[in-house]
């Protein structure tokens, strides 16, 4: 088989695999949010949910999905994000970085359901928290970390030594070749880093059960750290599993649709900009 053939080949497989991807993901977005989107309103997205009587809404839950996203990703964004800086720019190659290295990849791979007893036995047990939305958001940051060390340290050793160099002859210090030079050339990467850890939180519903709780409370807006947290994905969850309502079929139709909503505009508020600046900085550097 000639060099040609064997690319055009290869060219309509990758084709025929990138179309069949696409137009399954066009199917499961089509199919869940068809299934309930006509019971998403204002009035489901901004009620509390009912235990017993039909008619519930989301509200509660959906506040809190966003509110322990933040507060995870406050937590474990300067800890993951400075790990990785220090590691590529800073710790010297000995037994003790490829360690730390070989650590956090390790942890990437451990089922969200092992930080969930280990955030539990902590936050809940040890700690005497309870159920909250503290140790939800606690564990979810430690889910977040190994990732964010892993992005953010990938990301930064990607920016050409030749800007190091540059800055170096103008007589910039470290730091200033860091803030200036490195992190903006890595904001893409970084970003894309930043937008995978979220999409994950998003999801996340082990951990949220065995630290955030199953019960939530009846505001709409309630701040308090030491309140149960059920979030979107949670309540899925339990109205599949456990839900008592005549009408349980259709708010989790309709929770899923919001879910997968949510997780798809996220992704793309932060993934345009993510691809704007890539291509910004790409045509400075060529």
């Amino acid at each position: 088989m000639s060099k040609r053939l064997t690319d055009q080949v290869a060219t309509v497989f990758l084709w025929l695999a990138g179309g069949f991807i696409l137009a399954l993901l066009v199917w499961f977005l089509q199919y869940t949010v068809g299934q309930g989107w006509s019971q998403i309103t204002w009035g489901f997205l901004t009620t509390p949910p009912k235990e017993l009587d039909a008619g519930g809404g989301i509200g509660p839950e959906l506040f809190n999905t966003f509110y322990i996203l933040v507060l995870s990703l406050a937590l474990s964004l300067p800890v993951g994000m400075g790990a990785g800086i220090y590691l590529a720019e800073y710790a010297k190659k000995s037994w003790l970085t490829d360690m730390i290295r070989l650590s956090t990849e390790s942890l990437a791979s451990v089922p969200s359901v092992v930080f969930g007893l280990f955030g539990s036995i902590i936050f809940v047990t040890t700690f005497k928290l309870g159920f909250t939305i503290l140790g939800g958001a606690a564990t979810l940051a430690l889910l977040n970390l190994p990732v964010l060390v892993r992005v953010t340290e990938e990301a930064v050793k990607a920016v050409p030594f030749s800007y190091r160099e540059a800055a170096y002859a103008l007589g910039a210090t470290k730091w200033q070749t860091l803030y200036r030079v490195v992190l903006p050339s890595a904001l893409p990467g970084l970003i894309t880093g930043i937008n995978l850890v979220a999409g994950r939180a998003l999801g996340e519903s082990a951990i949220l059960i065995f630290t955030a709780g199953l019960s939530v409370s009846q505001k709409m807006f309630d701040f308090d750290l030491l309140a149960p947290g059920e979030t979107l994905a949670v309540h899925l969850w339990y109205i599949r599993a456990e839900g008592l309502v005549s009408d349980a079929d259709a708010i989790a139709n309709g929770s899923a649709a919001v879910l997968i909503l949510v997780v798809l505009v996220f992704n793309l508020l932060v993934g345009i900009p993510s691809r704007i600046l890539h291509k910004r900085f790409a045509g400075k550097a060529s």
